[in-house]
């Protein structure tokens, strides 16, 4: 069955609701093996993200209940 965006959404507020952070290279390594290559590319930095869609979906998901730390790359629950 084909993956979307919104699950893998799901699946990181779920994560960080259950655990209180989520670092952005295991979300990376996570979404890879169980989403598929296709919610992960490199930026213009060389560094792996998220795509666009899923981070669009996230974002709608969490309404601001979960910050971001540029510092450690985590996303936390607020």
């Amino acid at each position: 069955m084909e993956k979307t965006a919104q699950e893998v959404a799901e699946w990181m507020v779920q994560e960080i609701k259950f655990t209180g952070t989520l670092r952005q290279e295991v979300a990376i390594a996570y979404v890879k093996s169980n989403f598929g290559e296709e919610f992960v590319f490199v930026n213009e930095s060389g560094n792996a993200s998220l795509a666009k869609e899923v981070k669009k979906a996230f974002r709608k998901l969490h309404g601001g209940r979960i910050a971001w730390d540029r510092d450690s790359f985590t996303w936390a629950w607020t």
